[in-house]
């Protein structure tokens, strides 16, 4: 990460560790990075910004407490990637009963994951449709439950990216840990002969250029999967 973008914020009066906390998320947001990854040494901060290693240890404590940064063993500090956050974690806190927290999860995908299905159908990429298909074939092909689970999620992935909606993918990236455990339940269950039927029946839709009955497909294979998840 560069030093010397750093230096151009100036750290006025009160509240020095608020500000250098904000600094700090001007910096990260800017990109103004060689490594986006890391933030440079606590020593290299202070001399930087013209405050104490206190000062800078307070502001990043704040940024961690907000999910902004990690602090990792031997004082390293990684920028904690936000395109790709989970939020599972705060979801076991907030609903800790899995089964609601699954219905819950099953009644936003219905919402959302059908109209990424239809903006798939309208304006996705032939390369990104093929995609679909080539998972699709991958899913088929696959000879163990784990591998299926992977498949079927990189293919609800590779659907969002396809509607051309960041939200899309940002709601499946967010929500990975517990859209998995919802796969373990239904693929591990009964197996994935349904994923593979439901999914074909996306695909053709998606190469047929078929906005609604992509988005009927989708709505059904959530439904089915509630239906297996007992919601």
């Amino acid at each position: 990460m560069s030093i010397a973008s750093i230096a151009e914020f100036q750290v006025q009066s009160q509240s020095l560790a608020a500000q250098v906390a904000d600094h700090l998320v001007r910096f990260i947001r800017q990109g103004a990075s060689d490594d986006p990854q890391q933030l440079p040494a606590e020593r290299q901060l202070a001399e930087q910004m013209g405050v104490s290693r206190p000062v800078v240890r307070e502001a990043i404590k704040r940024l961690e407490m907000q999910g902004l940064l990690e602090v990792r063993h031997g004082k390293s500090v990684k920028v904690v990637d936000q395109l790709h956050r989970p939020v599972s974690a705060s979801l076991s806190l907030l609903i800790p009963d899995v089964t609601e927290r699954l219905r819950q999860l099953q009644e936003t995908r219905i919402v959302i994951e059908p109209e990424s299905a239809r903006l798939a159908a309208e304006r996705g990429s032939a390369q990104s449709i093929q995609q679909l298909r080539s998972l699709q074939d991958s899913l088929v092909a696959a000879e163990s439950i784990e591998e299926a689970i992977e498949i079927d999620l990189q293919f609800h992935h590779a659907l969002a990216e396809a509607s051309g909606n960041l939200m899309f993918r940002l709601f499946l990236d967010s929500l990975a840990d517990i859209s998995r455990e919802s796969r373990q339940r239904t693929i591990g269950r009964v197996g994935k002969q349904a994923a593979i039927d439901h999914h074909e029946q996306i695909v053709r839709a998606l190469e047929r250029r078929r906005p609604q009955a992509a988005a009927k497909a989708m709505r059904h294979h959530i439904k089915m999967a509630s239906e297996d998840l007992g919601l």
